[in-house]
C-alpha cells in the first residue's frame, strides 16, 4: 500500500501576492487532510518572487496549527544554510507544540544562487561537512545524557523523524548509511533516479528505521479533461524555463499551446527534466501514477504541481488523492484475496 503526500513551494502566481500564496497553502493543507494525504511538506527556497516558503519552519508551525492530524514538515531544510543546533531548536519546538506530527527533511543544496547563499551567511568552504552536520543535528533530538554540554531545548528527547532528500547518488548513500528514509527529487531532476534507488536499497543499514523507506516525488496536473491538464502544466513549464534561463519570477499564467512559449529545444529540455509527471484527466493520471508505482515500488508518493489557479490546484490534488486511494484499495484487496 503506497502512502501519498504533498510537497508545496507556496507558489506566488502572477497577479497575486505572497500573502495570497500563504493563505492558499493553508487552504490546500486543510483539504489535503480531508483527502487522506499523509504529510504536507514545504521546501526552503530563497530570493524567488514566485515562491513564498523561504521561512520554512514558520510555515510548518502555521499550517500545523490550522490542521489537526496531517503530518507537516520540511521537504526540505537546506542544512548548509543553517547551524544544526538552530534547526534542532526550531524543529524541537515544533515537535513539542505538535507532538508526533512534525517531519524534518534535509537537503544539501543551498536552495538559491550563490550570491543569496552568501547573504544567508552560508559558509563557503572547501570541505563538505553535510554528513557530519546531519549526524550532529540528529544527536540533538536524542534524550539528554549526563555531562552533555550543548543541548537543544526544546528538542532533546523529541526524536523528530529525519528524512534524507537528494537527486544524486550522494544522498542515496548517506541515507542508506544512516538508516534514514530517502526522498528522491524526481519531480525536477530524475536522471539518477534508477541508480540512486538501487544504491539506497542495496546498501541500507538499519538506523532510525529498520528497513528502507523510499519516497518518489512526482508532478501532477490533473483536471476534468486531458486538454485542461496539459494546459495547467504550462505554468510550471514556463516557470522552470524562466529559472533555467536566469529569469525567475511569479508563476506564469497557463497558455493553450506550450510551443508558443519556448523553442522546440527549450521545451525538450524542460519536458526531460519534468518527465516524472502525471498530466491529464482522471483516467490518464491514474494510468501514469500507477505506472510509476509499478516501476519503482515506492513506499510513498509525494506529489507537487505548480498550478496558477488555486481552485484548479486543489482539484488536481483531489483527483490525485482519489486515484491513489483507489490504487491502495485495489492493492489491499489483492493482498486479502491472496
Amino acid at each position: 500500500m503506497t502512502a501519498y503526500s504533498i510537497l508545496d513551494l507556496a507558489p506566488v502566481p502572477e497577479g497575486s501576492t505572497p500573502a495570497d500564496a500563504l493563505a492558499n497553502s493553508v487552504d490546500l493543507a486543510q483539504h489535503a487532510e480531508q483527502w487522506g494525504y499523509t504529510r504536507y511538506w514545504f521546501a526552503e527556497h530563497h530570493n524567488s518572487t514566485g515562491i513564498a516558503s523561504a521561512a520554512t519552519s514558520i510555515m510548518i508551525g502555521h499550517v500545523a496549527g490550522k490542521t489537526n492530524t496531517i503530518r507537516v514538515g520540511a521537504g526540505g531544510i537546506m542544512l548548509p544554510n543553517h547551524a544544526p543546533l538552530m534547526v534542532a531548536e526550531q524543529f524541537g519546538t515544533l515537535a513539542t507544540l505538535y507532538p508526533d506530527r512534525i517531519d524534518l527533511g534535509l537537503g544539501r543544496a543551498p536552495g538559491t544562487d550563490m550570491a543569496t547563499a552568501r547573504a544567508l551567511r552560508r559558509i563557503m568552504q572547501q570541505a563538505d561537512t553535510f554528513p557530519e552536520d546531519v549526524v550532529e543535528l540528529m544527536g540533538y533530538f536524542e534524550p539528554l545524557t549526563e555531562g552533555q554540554r550543548i543541548k537543544a531545548i526544546p528538542g532533546a528527547g523529541t526524536r523528530v523523524p529525519v528524512y534524507m532528500l537528494g537527486s544524486s547518488l550522494f544522498g542515496a548513500q548517506l541515507a542508506a548509511h544512516l538508516g534514514l528514509p530517502y526522498a528522491f527529487a524526481s519531480h525536477f531532476a530524475p536522471d539518477a533516479l534508477d541508480d540512486a534507488l538501487h544504491v539506497y536499497r542495496s546498501n541500507f543499514q538499519p538506523g532510525q528505521i529498520e528497513k528502507p523507506y523510499f519516497m518518489l516525488a512526482a508532478n501532477v496536473f490533473a483536471a476534468d479533461t486531458d486538454d485542461e491538464g496539459k494546459r495547467l502544466r504550462t505554468s510550471m513549464q514556463q516557470a522552470f524555463l524562466n529559472l533555467r534561463t536566469g529569469k525567475p519570477g511569479p508563476l506564469p499564467r497557463p497558455v493553450d499551446d506550450a510551443s508558443l512559449i519556448a523553442t522546440p529545444d527549450q521545451l525538450a529540455m524542460v519536458n526531460h527534466a519534468l518527465r516524472v509527471t502525471a498530466v491529464g484527466g482522471p483516467d490518464r493520471v491514474a494510468s501514469q501514477l500507477n505506472a510509476l508505482i509499478e516501476r519503482y515500488q515506492p513506499d510513498e508518493m509525494i506529489l507537487t504541481g505548480m498550478i496558477h489557479d488555486h481552485e484548479a490546484r486543489k482539484t488536481s490534488f483531489r483527483i490525485a488523492a482519489e486515484v491513489l486511494s483507489d490504487h491502495a484499495g485495489a492493492a489491499q484487496a489483492g493482498v486479502g484475496a491472496g
